[in-house]
């Protein structure tokens, strides 16, 4: 009995920081939330790195990319940063390792997109315009759900029923009850 539960506790203890180091993952915090875009280049002066940087510093690029629920990983070396703010190297491997990315062609940077469903939308080597990262989201169907929801309007006040002596009579009486407002499916 003593041998069971010891072999039980030395398994919780091994598998407990292996499952949790799976929610703790970059992308596992964005799923949901945002659409990581991952630039990983082997050089800080990488052209395809340097110029994607260049054009979402641009403000009609930096207000598509807050507008799609974008968020820029740049991995250069072993570094990594998230929207320009450091990364600890444990982040950067674990952001690497959830990635699957084999072998890293050293001559050219790699982009990759992916959405909030957690899934690769784009794997390029080389340079790519923004126009087409942001057509690809714009065609995503979490796009289109989040632009065809409308904004949720505040209830409006509804005047109370008069009787027909002038009175006002309770929703219980008379007139039936509307339905509670915001009870979406």
């Amino acid at each position: 009995m003593l041998s069971r539960s010891l072999t039980l506790a030395a398994l919780l203890a091994v598998a407990t920081p292996l499952l949790a180091a799976d929610a703790d993952t970059p992308l596992a915090q964005e799923r949901g939330k945002a659409r990581p875009l991952i630039i990983i280049a082997s050089s800080s002066v990488d052209p395809t790195l340097t110029s994607l940087k260049k054009q979402f510093d641009e403000p009609a690029n930096k207000e598509g990319f807050a507008k799609r629920s974008m968020v820029l990983y740049t991995v250069v070396g072993l570094a990594g940063q998230r929207n320009g703010k450091e990364m600890d190297a444990q982040s950067t491997m674990a952001l690497i390792r959830e990635l699957k990315l084999g072998v890293l062609d050293k001559d050219q940077a790699q982009v990759i997109l992916v959405g909030k469903d957690g899934e690769k939308k784009i794997d390029h080597k080389g340079p790519i315009d923004p126009k087409e990262i942001f057509s690809t989201i714009d065609q995503m169907p979490m796009a289109e759900k989040e632009a065809a929801a409308p904004a949720p309007a505040p209830p409006a006040a509804e005047p109370k029923a008069a009787s027909q002596s002038g009175k006002p009579t309770k929703a219980g009486k008379g007139a039936p009850a509307a339905p509670p407002p915001g009870l979406d499916d």
